[in-house]
Parts: C-alpha cells; sequence; structure tokens
C-alpha cells in the first residue's frame, strides 16, 4: 500500500512510518515541521505541510490507498481544532481522490462515560477531562466528522501511550472497553494502527486497544 501519514514527526507517526516501510509498504510522511524525522528511505517522502491548510493537503492524498492519521498535541490546554477541521481536510482530499481508508487516535475520554467501570468513571475520566478537557472535545467534534462522511474510517479510542519499549503484542475490541486497559506502548499503537488499515472488517467503527 501507499500509505499517507499526518502527523508523522510524533512518538506514534515515527513508529508508523518505520514500521509501514519495514512492512514494504510506500510512506508519504507530512508534520508541519519534518525536520525531526531524520529517517531516509527510498520508499518514504516526507512533506512539510499543516493540515490545516486544506488547500495543501488535498494534493498529497493522490495515489495512496490509505490514511493513518496521528495527528496530536499532547497534554495541552489550549482549545484546538486539529483533529476535527484537520480530519475534515483529509476526508475532502481523500473523496477528491477516490481514497475511502482512514485510521485515526481517539481516545476514550472522548467516549461516553457509560460504557467504562466505574474507577475510569469516577476518578480517571473526570480528571483528565478537567485538566486537558480541550483535547477531547476536539476529539467528540471529529467523532461527527466522521459519522457525517463516507470514508470507511476507524477510530481508535485509545489509552495513555507510553513512550517506552513495544511489548510485541496488543490487545483490540470493537465491542467496548477492554479490562484493564490502561496503556499501550507507542510502538504497539503504531503496530494497532497500521494492522487495522491493513484489515478489511473495521469499517466505519470505534475500537478500542491495550497492551
Amino acid at each position: 500500500m501507499r500509505i499517507l501519514v499526518p502527523g508523522a514527526t510524533g512518538s506514534v507517526g515515527q513508529q508508523v512510518v518505520q514500521q509501514a516501510l519495514d512492512r514494504g509498504h510506500d510512506v508519504v510522511a507530512i508534520a508541519r515541521k519534518t525536520t525531526t524525522l531524520t529517517m531516509d528511505h527510498p520508499a518514504l517522502t516526507k512533506v512539510a505541510v499543516d493540515i490545516l491548510n486544506a488547500r495543501d493537503v488535498e494534493p498529497l492524498v493522490a495515489g495512496v490507498d490509505a490514511v493513518i492519521s496521528t495527528v496530536g498535541i499532547g497534554a495541552s490546554k489550549s482549545p484546538t481544532k486539529l483533529y476535527s477541521a484537520g480530519t475534515k481536510n483529509l476526508i475532502e482530499g481523500m473523496r477528491a481522490h477516490g481514497v475511502t481508508r482512514l485510521v485515526v487516535i481517539s481516545s476514550e475520554v472522548a467516549e461516553h462515560w457509560a460504557h467504562q467501570g466505574l474507577f475510569k468513571l469516577w476518578v480517571v475520566l473526570p480528571l483528565l477531562q478537567h485538566f486537558i478537557g480541550a483535547t477531547y472535545d476536539d476529539m467528540r467534534r471529529m467523532d461527527v466528522v466522521l459519522w457525517e462522511s463516507d470514508v470507511q474510517w476507524t477510530a481508535i479510542r485509545a489509552p495513555r501511550i507510553r513512550p517506552k519499549e513495544g511489548k510485541g503484542d496488543y490487545r483490540l475490541s470493537a465491542d467496548g472497553p477492554l479490562a484493564r486497559g490502561w496503556a499501550i506502548t507507542a510502538t504497539d499503537m503504531a503496530a494497532a494502527l497500521i494492522d487495522i488499515a491493513e484489515r478489511g472488517d473495521l469499517g466505519r467503527k470505534h475500537v478500542y486497544v491495550a497492551n
């Protein structure tokens, strides 16, 4: 496949780029600044672009088979539209070029909390929402963008993503939160993103992953 990877300079994004290349895929890696993406490969194209600029994003989607979006603002408290508006721009580019497969990172906090266990419901999720709620609010707006689109998207309700060495395995559920699904390493998160992009049975679904 030829895969477009927005957010390619982040901890997960760089792992997606490397693992996709290792699997034999062609990769178009995009970020506002690509100088920190130091890897080089004959199948890798690096482009500096802001996904909030629809005009610059649209031509980059031409010829790709799937988009794996790893964009994020981390633990910022500032209001953002990166997830919702950025995803909308990607989808518009996909529509223009007949691309249908999209995988994005969301969060458990952005899910309806009634689906969660009591400890997360009463302690963990309220704290996260209080301190970095702007991120999750925009992820909820991204959900609306996804549902209103006609693409075959999959959104991962991710737990905490840890910058640790990968375990080489992860759990996945399309039915609801995973028991003891507290965290996943960036390496295993990247593997899950690529695995899901390669699959054909998770279109228009939210899924959960964890180590």
